[in-house]
This record gives C-alpha cells, sequence and structure tokens, in this order.
C-alpha cells in the first residue's frame, strides 16, 4: 500500500511551486507516495483534519503548534521546508540563507559599488539571515558603507502597499546616491523599484536593484526587470522528500543535525543591476568591455587596445574597485558563465569550456576548482537532484 503523504506548500509562489516539483522529482523515482495537495498561499493555516489524520507523513511550509502537537501524539512523520523560524527539534530543509545574503552582495560589489543598502522585514528568520550575510560580507570592502530598512510583513502591524510605499521612498530619500540595494526577495525588491521611480530614483544608474527567487514573471514586471538571485528550491524539495521518506521509513539519518541547507545556485542578471558604478568612464567602460567579451577568449592586451586607458591605470584602478585585477576579472566572469551552463544545460564540462574562452578544459577545471573550491562535475551534483 502506498505511504499516506500531506503537502502543506503554497502553489502561490514560484518559491512553492519550485519546492513542489522536486518533491514530484522524488516521487517519479519511487512512486510509493499516495498525496493531498490543495490549491493554497503561504498564510493559509493547515486543514484542521490533519490534527487527527491517521496517514504517514507531512512536509509543511506552515507549522502550527496544533500541527505539531498532533504530529507528536500521532507519530505521523514530519520535515520542515519552513524557513519564517529559527532552528528547532524537526527535520528542517531551506534554502541556505547566508549563502543568498553573500551571493547578493558579491553580485552588487562586483559592479563597483561603495555604498549598499538591505530592504528585508522584521521577524522573519530568512529575511534576517540573508541581511545578516550581506552586511557581513559588504563590511569585507573598505570605506563600504551599508544602509537597512525594514518593516512588518504580513499580520498585525504590517502597512497597505500604498504605506509602504511611502515608508520605503521616505528612507530611500536619506540615502546618498549612487547606491546598490538588495532587496530580501523579488516582492520587496519590486517595492523598492516603484519607490525609486516615485522619488525620481534611476534604476540602475542611480540604484542598482537585486532581488531573491528569480520569479520570472514579477521580475519582467518590474520597470527595469528585476535581477534576482536564484535558490534552488527543486532541491530543498527533492531532499525534504527524501528526508520524509526516511524517517517514514525508521532508517538512519545521512546528515549531521537537523538542519540542511540548500546553496542558491546563481544571480540571473537583468536591467535593474546592468551598471557598473564607478565615476571614472574609462575603468567603467573598460569593466563592461569585460563583462561582455571574457568568454571570448579576451586578454588582458586586448582590454587596453580597445579602451582609452593605460594598463597601470587599469590594473590600479580594477583593483581599487573590485580588489581583483584585471586578469582575475577576466578570469570571475567566465568562471561565473561555466557555473550558469553547468546549471542550465547538460553539456559537457568540455563542450562549456569552449563557450567560456577556454583553449583547454583542464584549465579551465584549475581555474574553478580555485574559485568554486569544486570541481564542475562536483558542483553540478550538488546543484541538481
Amino acid at each position: 500500500m502506498k505511504r499516506q503523504v500531506a503537502l502543506i506548500i503554497e502553489t502561490s509562489s514560484i518559491y512553492g511551486r519550485n519546492l513542489l516539483s522536486g518533491i514530484v522529482r522524488y516521487m517519479r523515482m519511487h512512486d510509493e507516495w499516495s498525496v493531498y495537495l490543495e490549491q493554497r498561499d503561504l498564510w493559509k493555516q493547515p486543514p484542521t483534519w490533519l490534527n487527527n489524520w491517521p496517514g504517514d507523513g507531512i512536509i509543511t511550509r506552515t507549522t502550527t503548534p496544533e500541527l505539531l502537537e498532533s504530529t507528536k501524539r500521532t507519530g505521523v512523520s514530519l520535515v520542515e521546508v519552513n524557513d519564517r523560524r529559527g532552528e528547532s527539534e524537526l527535520i528542517q530543509v531551506r534554502s541556505n540563507d547566508a549563502a543568498v545574503g553573500e551571493m547578493g552582495a558579491g553580485h552588487l560589489m562586483d559592479r563597483g559599488f561603495e555604498r549598499f543598502a538591505y530592504c528585508g522585514f522584521t521577524g522573519e528568520a530568512w529575511s534576517m539571515r540573508r541581511q545578516e550575510a550581506f552586511e557581513k560580507t559588504v563590511a569585507t570592502r573598505p570605506g563600504a558603507t551599508c544602509e537597512v530598512f525594514n518593516s512588518v510583513w504580513h499580520g498585525e502591524g504590517a502597512q497597505t502597499w500604498v504605506e509602504e510605499r511611502q515608508a520605503i521612498a521616505e528612507w530611500l530619500q536619506q540615502l546618498t546616491l549612487p547606491i546598490a540595494i538588495m532587496a530580501c526577495s523579488d516582492v520587496r525588491a519590486q517595492h523598492v523599484i516603484e519607490a525609486c521611480s516615485q522619488q525620481g530614483i534611476a534604476v540602475p544608474e542611480q540604484a542598482a536593484v537585486l532581488g531573491v527567487d528569480n520569479d520570472d514573471l514579477l521580475c519582467r514586471l518590474c520597470s527595469p526587470p528585476l535581477s534576482s538571485v536564484i535558490p534552488n528550491a527543486e532541491l530543498v524539495g527533492f531532499r525534504a522528500a527524501q528526508e520524509l521518506d526516511r524517517l517514514m521509513n525508521n532508517r538512519p539519518p545521512e546528515h549531521d543535525g537537523n538542519v540542511q541547507e540548500i546553496n542558491p545556485l546563481g544571480v540571473a542578471t537583468r536591467h535593474s543591476t546592468d551598471v557598473v558604478a564607478i565615476e571614472d568612464r574609462g575603468i567603467a567602460a573598460a569593466l563592461q568591455y569585460i563583462r561582455e567579451h571574457a568568454c571570448r577568449g579576451l586578454t588582458v592586451d586586448e582590454v587596453v587596445k580597445q579602451n582609452s586607458v593605460s594598463r597601470s591605470t587599469l590594473e590600479r584602478q580594477v583593483r581599487k574597485h573590485l580588489g581583483r585585477t584585471p586578469q582575475e576579472e577576466i578570469r570571475h566572469v567566465q568562471i561565473k558563465r561555466v557555473r550558469e551552463l553547468l546549471l542550465a544545460t547538460d553539456l559537457p564540462a568540455e563542450g562549456i569550456a569552449g563557450l567560456c574562452g577556454f583553449d583547454h578544459p583542464e584549465y579551465m577545471h584549475v581555474v574553478f576548482k580555485r574559485i568554486a573550491g569544486m570541481t564542475p562535475g562536483e558542483f553540478r551534483r550538488q546543484a541538481k537532484p
């Protein structure tokens, strides 16, 4: 007889749907579950019949005290994919929010900004983890500053959309431009972009804005289109299904601790961060040239030749603004593209090397491992269910 499993996961958000996609992938590989799923949003409470449900397992994004009490009483296995709370005694699988914050900071730092800001939600554990990592990463740049704005997301104390936009607009008025802003989610980033428009702040020229979740429809709805960190929600769902299967079959854990954190995939770059915030136009143009041509086998000599800047000035200014040499920046752009192709395609590493400007796949492996800390094959295996 098939296991009876309830999925208390919202279908209204891209993150929730990607979680479900990962769970479905696991189910198709094993075909041992009969599943309950309803159309729902994140705020909807679990159905009351779960309190006395004689099923086998639950994967939930909404964990109430009543649900916890009922699972303890009935012995139903439960895995949380809820990232709104801190640590608990339950088995949790969630996005690595610290890595999300670090990746967002790195993306904005690569554009040469010296002033940064974070816009999040008060009391939301996932947002606070992203904020902490963002601030910590930004602080590694000498002279960098970071401002923060938080407000209540849902429930008591939450403001209307109009009030929220006005509050963010008033915060933006106090910031020194140009500035790079990371929002905790795409929804929050839309708030920021709308507030920038209200204040006449040009995005990305005066304020680069980055979101999280890569909700393609919402990102394209923003004006300009929104860049976004891509969490690996599908792998979160897949691993949660693995953990539930383990619990229901009384198998020992394969990981230390109760929490598994899944790293983000990368950044989908759109117009809202397509800028280099460097006052020296010659250096800004050179960095733009590197971003556009690095994967064509670009050399530093070619960068100097194609831009009105001396090699010594290029070396000095790129190191000043990015903390890397021009050659290291070329490799940085190449490896970023390698990551994207490893995740988005099934191309072998040899084919990816040629597309990213490496004459020899072996050298790509060496550079990738030095920058990413693992081989391309290991990176691909870790990121995919």
